[in-house]
């Protein structure tokens, strides 16, 4: 099992300000008389009222649950995961950095695939470790994270922690289940897998077996922003050993995830079907938008996520067409890092569709 900091392994910090629904629960009983609380309970809002209806000003008077049990309970019955495996933040941008806070101290080495999901590295730069990338694996019809290069710079650089986005971002790749577990145990025992599945409801076999397993040594990240439509709402949640998630709690923000936004997510949660016909329809979008590139001579790159990766000739076509969709006020991503500089993401939506929406690039692509 990893070691955490030093400074995490006694009895606490505790968190000074649970929130009055922690100490409800707590107590076993509702408290219906705030009157030692700092918020803004007396406040009218009668201009956001105006703005939004009363149904907005009633989520805002308070702070959250910062234990967000209404959404953990709807995950769990949804997904099959145990309810105290479950830890729920402002995103999984958010949950990057509390586990970094969680898991590593400033000087510990911690290793990434170059290019990939940028957050990562500039997060871990920003808490004071030292980053230890290797390339993708690169060939025909593959743009992967290369499994074994991560676990052998683990090795060699000593590293406390190990981040591996699956499906990867921005190339779209799906790992197999049984080669994630391989690169855990292929591991060090005293490494974290920092698994970040912001895509996993895309995956065919989302709610799977795998899906639901809490693998010792590994924290893995989800978030309510792609499949459930929440981005910005910033709703997100870790699966891990509830001993992990005790830490992780240890270094959280007390009320990352506000009132309004936890009471979206169970709206949305307590409608599992139309989350499903939406990840259905991106599905349908995401292959007719594959096949229309390919169709046109793109080398499209198989994807499990909500978007289309393609590779250009260089990096130098890839630049310059995606500057000129951005002067037709057309924003498709392309990867900061210089390694993959020549990628192109497309996200699978209708407006891509669009006949004429992508001319430029469809241009580009014909004339070759």
């Amino acid at each position: 099992m990893p070691r955490f900091p030093d400074h995490l392994t006694g009895d606490g910090p505790h968190n000074p300000f649970p929130g009055v629904r922690v100490l409800e629960r707590r107590l076993g009983r509702e408290i219906p008389h705030q009157l030692g609380s700092n918020e803004g309970l007396d406040m009218p809002h009668r201009a956001l009222r105006e703005h939004f209806g009363d149904a907005m000003a009633a989520h805002v008077y308070s702070y959250g649950d910062a234990e967000a049990l209404g959404i953990r309970r709807r995950l769990a019955e949804q997904k099959g995961i145990p309810l105290e495996a479950m830890l729920v933040d402002a995103g999984a941008d958010s949950l990057i950095a509390l586990s970094l806070r969680a898991a590593t101290a400033a000087g510990d080495v911690v290793v990434s695939t170059t290019g990939t999901y940028p957050t990562f590295a500039y997060f871990a730069r920003g808490h004071g470790c030292r980053l230890v990338e290797v390339p993708y694996d690169e060939g025909p019809g593959r743009l992967a994270p290369d499994l074994d290069a991560l676990a052998a710079a683990v090795r060699e650089q000593g590293a406390r922690l190990v981040y591996l986005a699956n499906p990867d971002n921005p190339g779209g790749h799906l790992h197999r289940d049984a080669d994630v577990l391989a690169l855990r145990d292929a591991l060090p025992d005293d490494c974290w897998l920092l698994l970040d599945e912001a895509y996993h409801d895309f995956r065919e076999d989302a709610d799977g077996e795998f899906g639901r397993r809490v693998l010792p040594g590994v924290i893995r990240l989800r978030t309510l922003s792609k499949a459930h439509g929440l981005a910005g709402l910033r709703v997100g949640y870790a699966i891990a050993e509830p001993e992990t998630l005790a830490v992780m709690m240890k270094v959280r923000i007390h009320y990352a995830v506000s009132t309004l936004s936890q009471a979206a997510a169970e709206v949305v949660l307590d409608a599992p079907d139309e989350v499903e016909a939406h990840v259905a329809a991106v599905r349908r979008r995401r292959e007719r938008l594959a096949a229309h590139l390919r169709e046109l001579g793109a080398d499209v790159l198989p994807s499990a996520t909500n978007f289309v990766g393609i590779r250009l000739a260089s990096a130098e076509l890839a630049g310059q067409l995606h500057a000129a969709l951005l002067d037709e006020g057309k924003l498709i991503a392309r990867p900061a890092d210089p390694a993959l500089g020549h990628v192109l993401r497309i996200t699978a939506v209708e407006d891509a569709l669009v006949p004429g929406r992508l001319a430029t690039l469809e241009a580009a692509l014909t004339a070759r």
